[in-house]
């Protein structure tokens, strides 16, 4: 992940664990910009950790997929009770992956399929950058391995990746969208779906699995009305930095 400001470490401390000393360092005045700074660069990351806590670690929520580093295909159309993002389209059945690059690349498979059906992988770090896609307008419909790479990454690309794809933070959240002609073209769909594959590099070079990342220890997100209005905003900015 990109490294923090060193304004923003000192907004998470005086405002989490206030103490005599760093209320003399600054004014009111001050705290209060250094606040407004620290959560207008927080709100992304502090926002999507809820879809990514909802789609991969909250297995008790409506809205959960999978487990991170696993695919997830959903062979119908959206509808409003999909409510973990906004504006879901009805006419692309949706394919989920979380990706977690801490411990090593990971590796997106994608089938060939005919020239006229629109596909995408739109990827998403934590600042919520759409950051690459691989799909028709992009990389087109001839298939290929793509390789997701987190921001410290360095090894030779094997033979056969299409592409390398790097992320500044090591959690992506990857939307997949594959085109439905019409009611009756959804066996195709699945069929194209079924196709789509997510390995880990070291099981695509067929050798050992390097040690999994670190345990995290994560924190039930914040509902959206309450980010303006708790400290417990800077926490969970605090717990995105480690990812």
């Amino acid at each position: 992940m990109a490294k923090w400001p060193p304004l923003l470490f000192f907004a998470l401390g005086l405002l989490a664990t206030p103490t005599a000393s760093s209320a003399k360092a600054v004014s009111d005045k001050e705290a209060q910009q250094i606040a407004r700074e620290a959560y207008i660069y927080g709100v992304p990351m502090v926002t999507v950790y809820s879809t990514l806590y909802a789609f991969s670690v909250d297995k008790g929520n409506p809205q959960y997929k999978g487990p991170f580093n696993s695919i997830l295909n959903v062979a119908r159309v959206f509808t409003p009770d999909d409510t973990a993002f906004v504006t879901p389209n009805s006419d692309t059945p949706y394919t989920f992956i979380g990706p977690d690059l801490r411990a090593e690349p990971m590796v997106l498979t994608v089938p060939a399929m005919e020239k006229n059906r629109y596909f995408v992988f739109q990827m998403m770090d934590l600042y919520t950058f759409n950051f690459d896609y691989v799909g028709s307008r992009t990389t087109g419909n001839n298939g290929g391995d793509y390789l997701i790479v987190g921001p410290n990454w360095k090894g030779p690309v094997p033979k056969g990746i299409a592409k390398v794809i790097r992320s500044e933070t090591q959690l992506v959240n990857v939307v997949g969208r594959t085109q439905l002609f019409n009611p009756g073209d959804l066996d195709n769909v699945r069929k194209i779906q079924a196709g789509y594959k997510l390995r880990p590099l070291s099981e695509y070079l067929g050798k050992p699995a390097p040690p999994p990342g670190p345990e995290v220890n994560w924190i039930k997100p914040m509902v959206p009305a309450e980010q303006s209005k708790s400290l417990e905003f800077f926490n969970q900015l605090a717990l995105r930095g480690r990812s």
